[in-house]
This record gives structure tokens, C-alpha cells and sequence, in this order.
């Protein structure tokens, strides 16, 4: 518990600043919250609910004093994708499953932390996680247009709700737009007049008064009616769930504790970044899973890091884990005492609020960035935005990590190479084909492979090396650089051997440059298989150009440069 020494040892100097940051982020997470709740298609209480013993436990378990958890578009968005079609025909277990679920994405995170799994976040590349969250900043802004309009949109998949939405286009209900374009509006001049107002809550007051003060329920205006007060219980019910019930929800628990722990580590770096912060990525694991447990006990749904009300905390001056507590205070005490008001809040008021937040999802910027760099990683992005908005968003995590793992295989199967030479008066080896001024030594080729070499990619190696062997008239010696080579298996290693038989034949002698007491301790303990003598062994591609121009008298001596 890194959280724990904070408390034990708190300093009373830290309290004022810590008090007026958690109001701060507080006043933001209540309507934040109760929109996320009625997108999920939960009552409002529950969203309340995900923003109590959740916050306590990362204050507790979480490696940053920052961050802060709570109800966020992605895992709203997954929890309903998920659970609309398992609770389709029962409408009176949605509300289980959806803490059987936060409880199931909590003991993945736990286990996966403790098999230090921590460094899965990192094969979902920045290009694949702008794509998907760009499909969920749409799927979510379709999906509220509904209620923006005053209708509801009965299709679930987000090409069937446009052409349903443009189908219903002629049923807006004006007061109801109306108040939705007066919440966008009082957001808007909140953040450009006075940005250190929470924009949401301000909104949703202007929004709610119009509605008690012009009667606007009578009027056909949806609000939200009854919430009621009091503190969650602590329970969790496995008595409705069914064997098919369960793997759906094992399987969507993986895409949820996937996503919200990469959400979370991405947040938390990015802040810690800022204040110099360092984040285990494993703690995180065992912080949301701690999290997400006490989301599940709480009747509540899965959660994950809220990167706006982190920026808040940042910016409002929050010290330590605190500002944690003192949010969950204020979330309790609004539960208890303020769901009356709560009654008039309008459900178009909601809907702007998430169109608002939707909308800051959405990142252009390093779209076009992307364009610069790659045209390949835009690509991934695009297709990863594309298959959230035409499949759905369990679905688009299933094309996320399949884009990731093939990404990562074709860039490990099949790297770039290179033929290395020497330029007059630099130091080192080059690549020739980045340097044409480079000179090739005259029946020597150098040849590097920037990967490591392993059973998928060792084949590759093989047909590269004898194809680069074609490009130089004769040849005498091919030297290896085996540094980039940072890792052998059996498969490799046979394909060294092959290759240094097919040279062999060739009259070309084969030399290996560096790593040499890696390769002599492997020969050692592999004494029985004929993988040469330790004369092929080389610690630096200098020494084996200078073994090679030791045996060709027409070759000059390679200068002492020291390098």
C-alpha cells in the first residue's frame, strides 16, 4: 500500500490545499458521473456509487498521488457493449452483472499483477489507442444525439443508430434541445471566460434551474426523476448468473481491465511526466484491481483513470493522496443530502455534458502528426477507429490487439538489414544504402540485422544474408554484426549454423562479431553440436576486418581510430 505512509505520516500543511482540490475535482465527478452512469444505462445513484470506495482503494494501492479514478467514456462504453446483449431479455440482472464484471476485471488486474504483466500497456501503440478512443468519442457522440434531440434510438450498433437518427430527425423536441444547447453553451463560456470553474457543474445547475423554474417536465422535458438517497451496501450476488453468462462476462472483463489499465497507465505517466513522479506499472495493475473490486461490492460498474479530473487536481494545487478521500467524502455527503435537486436535472443536459467530453476525446493533432511520420501507423489508427464504429467497442478491442500483435510480428519477422561500410574520415560502420559516399571493404561484406534472431524471423535471416552475399563480386569473408541481435533461440542459432555451411560451399568464411562470450559460453554447454571454433568469434566488427585483412595482403590496414 504506497498510499499508506501518506496518511500515517500526513502533514497538516498539505490539508488546506488537498481539501480545496478534492471540492474542486468533487464538483466535477458528481454530474461527470451521473452522465456516465445514464450512458452505461445505470440509474444515477450508481455512477455516484463508482466514485467512492474506488477512489479510497487507489488512494491506498495506486503508485501515483495524482491520479484519480472514476467513471470514463471507454469502459462506460465497453460495460454497456457488453452487457446489452447478455441482459437483453433481463433487464433486472443488468445491474448484477455489471458488478459481477467490475468484480471479474478486478481479479484479472490482481492476478495479472502478479504475474508482473505490467508491460502488456505497451504493446497497445499510441497509434492504436488515439484510433480507439477516436471510435468511442463518435460512438458515444451518435449514441447521445438521441437523447440530445428529445427521442430514443432503439439500434445498438453505431451505422444502424445514424440511419436511424436521420429517420428521426422530425420528432426533435424543441424545449429538450433546447436545454441541451443551453448546457453546451454555459460549458463553453465557463472554460473560455472562467476556466477555474467546474464547467459541468455549473452547467448542469443553469440547465436544472430552467427546468424547475419554467416547469419544462411538463412540457415533455426528461429528467431524472426520483434518485434515491443513502450509502451502497456492500454485496455482491452471483446467484443470476448462468454458465453462458459467465464466459461472456470473463471475456468482456479481459477487454475491460486491458483497456482501463492502459487508460490508467497512460494517464498516470503523462502527469507524472509533469512532476517528476515515478509509476510501477504493476502497482497500477494492483490498484485498479483493488478498484474495481470495490466498484463490484459498491453495486456499482467497472471503472478506470479520469484524465480530466486528474488535470484538475494538477491544476487546483493537490498535494497527496488525499485529495482522493476528501473527492469520496464529498460524492457521500452529496448522495445523502442533495438528491432532491438531483430530481430536476435534465437528461439532454447529460447528453451535451457527454457530447462535451466526447469531443475531448477525439485527437486530430496526432493524427496528423502520424500522417508526417508514418503512413503506415495513421493507417492502424484509422482501421482501429474504424472497426469501433462499424463492429462495436468489444469488438474494435479485439481488432486493437489484433492490429498490435501483427504489428508487432511483421516488425520483428521482418526488419530492416543493412550492408555496412566505412566513410572517409567518420568513425564506425554505416549503412551503405543511407550513405552512398560509404565504401565497402573489397571481399569483406559486413552485414547487420537489426532484430533479434528467433524461430519466425530466422529463415528471413538466412535468404537476406545469401542475397546480400550476391551483391558483391568476390568475396572471401562475411562478417556478422551481432549486436543487434539481442536474442538467440535454437531455431536461430540452427540457421547461423546453416548459413555457415551454405557460405562454406560457396568458398566464403563466415565470422561473428560480438557477443562473443555469449557465443562461447553457448558453445561450451553445447560442446556437441559442430558450430566451429572460437577463431569465428569476434568482440568488435573491427577486430574481425583486421583478422580478415590479415589474410588478404591486397587489403589496406584499417586505421587505429580508437573506435
Amino acid at each position: 500500500m504506497p498510499g499508506l505512509p501518506v496518511f500515517v505520516h500526513y502533514r497538516r500543511q498539505d490539508l488546506p490545499a488537498d481539501l480545496y482540490a478534492g471540492l474542486t475535482v468533487a464538483s466535477i465527478a458528481l454530474p461527470v458521473a451521473v452522465a456516465y452512469a445514464q450512458m452505461a444505462g445505470f440509474s444515477p445513484e450508481i455512477g455516484l456509487y463508482a466514485c467512492m470506495l474506488p477512489l479510497l482503494a487507489y488512494a491506498l494501492f495506486g503508485s501515483s498521488r495524482l491520479l484519480i479514478l472514476g467513471p470514463d467514456a471507454a469502459t462506460c462504453a465497453m460495460v454497456s457493449s457488453a452487457l446489452t446483449p447478455l441482459a437483453a431479455q433481463q433487464p433486472d440482472t443488468y445491474l448484477a452483472l455489471s458488478a459481477l464484471l467490475a468484480f471479474f476485471a478486478g481479479v484479472l488486474c490482481l492476478l495479472a499483477a502478479r504475474l508482473r504483466l505490467g508491460l502488456l500497456a505497451d504493446f497497445l501503440s499510441r497509434p492504436i489507442l488515439v484510433g480507439f478512443l477516436n471510435g468511442v468519442a463518435l460512438s458515444i457522440f451518435i449514441g447521445q444525439s438521441g437523447p440530445l434531440l428529445g427521442f430514443t434510438l432503439d439500434s445498438h450498433r453505431i451505422l444502424p443508430r445514424l440511419a436511424e437518427l436521420a429517420d428521426k430527425l422530425p420528432q426533435t423536441h424543441l424545449p429538450t434541445l433546447a436545454i441541451g444547447l443551453l448546457t453546451f453553451a454555459t460549458m463553453l463560456l465557463c472554460d473560455r471566460l472562467l476556466p477555474r470553474l467546474p464547467a459541468a457543474l455549473v452547467a448542469i445547475i443553469a440547465s436544472s434551474t430552467a427546468v424547475a423554474a419554467l416547469g419544462l417536465q411538463a412540457k415533455g422535458v426528461a429528467t431524472l426523476g426520483f434518485v434515491p438517497a443513502g450509502l451502497p451496501t456492500l454485496h455482491l450476488d452471483f446467484s443470476h448468473i448462468s454458465a453462458y453468462e459467465l464466459g461472456g462476462l470473463l471475456t468482456a472483463a479481459a477487454g475491460v481491465a486491458l483497456i482501463s489499465f492502459s487508460n490508467a497507465i497512460l494517464t498516470a505517466r503523462s502527469f507524472a511526466a509533469k512532476t517528476g513522479e515515478q509509476i510501477d506499472p504493476d502497482q497500477e495493475l494492483n490498484a485498479l484491481g483493488a478498484a474495481n473490486i470495490a466498484a463490484a461490492l459498491s453495486g456499482s460498474f467497472a471503472i478506470s483513470a479520469a484524465d480530466s479530473r486528474t488535470a484538475v487536481n494538477l491544476s487546483t494545487g493537490g498535494r497527496t493522496q488525499m485529495v482522493s478521500v476528501v473527492t469520496a467524502g464529498m460524492i457521500a455527503l452529496a448522495i445523502v443530502f442533495l438528491t432532491r435537486p438531483l430530481q430536476f436535472v435534465p437528461i439532454a443536459a447529460l447528453a451535451a455534458i457527454l457530447m462535451h467530453a466526447a469531443f475531448g476525446l477525439i485527437d486530430l493533432a496526432t493524427l496528423r502528426q502520424l500522417r508526417q511520420i508514418s503512413r503506415s501507423e495513421l493507417g492502424v489508427a484509422l482501421l482501429t477507429t474504424l472497426g469501433v464504429v462499424s463492429a462495436g467497442v468489444m469488438q474494435g478491442i479485439a481488432i486493437a490487439i489484433g492490429l498490435s500483435l501483427l504489428r508487432f510480428i511483421r516488425i520483428t519477422a521482418r526488419p530492416d538489414d543493412e550492408i555496412l561500410g566505412r566513410i572517409p574520415g567518420v568513425p564506425g560502420f554505416h549503412d551503405s544504402r543511407r550513405h552512398p559516399d560509404a565504401i565497402l571493404e573489397p571481399g569483406v561484406l559486413i552485414y547487420r540485422f537489426n532484430a533479434p534472431l528467433v524461430f519466425f524471423n530466422a529463415p528471413y535471416f538466412k535468404h537476406r544474408a545469401l542475397q546480400a552475399c550476391q551483391t558483391q563480386t568476390g568475396l572471401r569473408w562475411m562478417i556478422i554484426d551481432m549486436l543487434p541481435l539481442t536474442r538467440l533461440d535454437a531455431t536461430g542459432l540452427y540457421a547461423l549454423h546453416e548459413l555457415k555451411h551454405e557460405l562454406r560451399l560457396r568458398g566464403i568464411h563466415l565470422a561473428l562479431a560480438g557477443r562473443r562470450a555469449e557465443l562461447l559460453q553457448w558453445q561450451q554447454s553445447h560442446a556437441q553440436q559442430d558450430w566451429g571454433s572460437a577463431d569465428h568469434l569476434y568482440q568488435t566488427l573491427k577486430q574481425a576486418l583486421r583478422a580478415f585483412q590479415a589474410t588478404n595482403t591486397t587489403s589496406p590496414p584499417l586505421p587505429d581510430t580508437g573506435h
